[in-house]
């Protein structure tokens, strides 16, 4: 408490000086600090037209702040929501059982691809409506449904992890996947091709994988060989791209690539470069060392290592390339 000397407009042409005690409002929440502000500007002023106009706030606020503070103190200025969720519109709690045992069984899907999922499971959500769910209990992000996860491993030790829990613990704490978005105006425009180097075989040798995928429709092609040549690149958009497109009555008009030797060289005596030229292909290079120019094939590679390679290699032993390509194939079709 401290008493100051307050002089007070009355009716704005008197004025009057009187010796009054002054209770200040402190607080260091940054929340409600503007409105003990007010608060206590007007009791230093002694006048609360005067205090909302240099705050800039309506006399009808003033008095809204004040009763508040007389009826539950400093706290009562935390603006609270006045919005109640409508519970008739959520969904079923056999519903959202089935969101949240799916979140934390594979936790590196997305809303979209988890609602797909359980729509083949009999499940009907939309995907806003898997995030909603998510939301509430905060399960919204790849991190959280990973710490949910690993809770779960925590607080039962008979559990037993399937290949997507397994894959999802594996990953890396920084995401290194390349960012951006792509310029493309129809299926066709442009196409980005890469090679992936998957491992070596016994019996079998290395094995590289040729990718292409399409940057409009996100289509992506796959296929297996045992060098990384011209040829294997010209090989893939002959075997797989250009028929498929032929298919759909649309033509390939650009392909981006690395400057990798099995994509570049003399465009007279270079394999791919024929090809190219061949069936009227134009043909951009990414920018040297800088992998995320062509981050779509960079980020599919990375998908189909986690999700694909790495859990058919623990399964599975190949003695031909044939074998795994048929798996490839099934698994592309998925």
């Amino acid at each position: 408490m401290q008493e100051n000397v307050v002089i007070r407009f009355d009716g704005g042409a008197n004025l009057t000086t009187k010796r009054k005690k002054t209770t200040m409002l402190n607080t260091n929440d940054k929340i409600i600090k503007h409105k003990t502000g007010l608060l206590n500007l007007a009791e230093e002023l002694g006048n609360v037209s005067k205090a909302c106009q240099v705050m800039g706030y309506s006399r009808d606020t003033f008095y809204r702040y004040k009763q508040a503070v007389e009826d539950g103190g400093v706290e009562a200025l935390i603006e609270r929501t006045r919005r109640k969720p409508n519970m008739a519109n959520r969904v079923d709690e056999a519903t959202e059982q089935a969101v949240i045992n799916y979140a934390i069984e594979f936790p590196a899907y997305g809303q979209v691809r988890t609602s797909n999922e359980l729509r083949k499971a009999g499940v009907f959500i939309s995907a806003s409506g898997v995030r909603s769910i998510w939301l509430r209990h905060d399960l919204e992000n790849f991190k959280k449904r990973l710490k949910a996860l690993e809770a779960k491993v925590a607080n039962d030790n008979a559990l037993v992890l399937t290949e997507a829990q397994v894959q999802a613990l594996e990953k890396k704490k920084h995401d290194d996947e390349a960012c951006g978005e792509i310029e493309t105006a129809h299926p066709g425009y442009l196409g980005s091709q890469d090679t992936f180097y998957v491992g070596t075989l016994k019996g079998v040798g290395r094995v590289y994988q040729q990718t292409y995928i399409d940057t409009y429709s996100k289509v992506a092609h796959a296929k297996l060989y045992t060098t990384k040549t011209p040829i294997t690149a010209a090989d893939m958009l002959n075997d797989q791209v250009l028929p498929f497109m032929e298919e759909h009555d649309l033509s390939v008009l650009r392909i981006m690539t690395d400057r990798g030797t099995e994509y570049c060289g003399r465009p007279d005596k270079h394999d791919f470069q024929l090809f190219l030229a061949i069936n009227d292909i134009d043909h951009t290079k990414t920018k040297v060392k800088h992998p995320q120019t062509n981050g779509i094939c960079e980020r599919f590679h990375k998908t189909i290592l986690q999700e694909f390679y790495q859990i058919t290699f623990r399964k599975n032993l190949y003695e031909t390339l044939e074998q795994l390509q048929a798996d490839l194939d099934e698994w592309m079709h998925h």
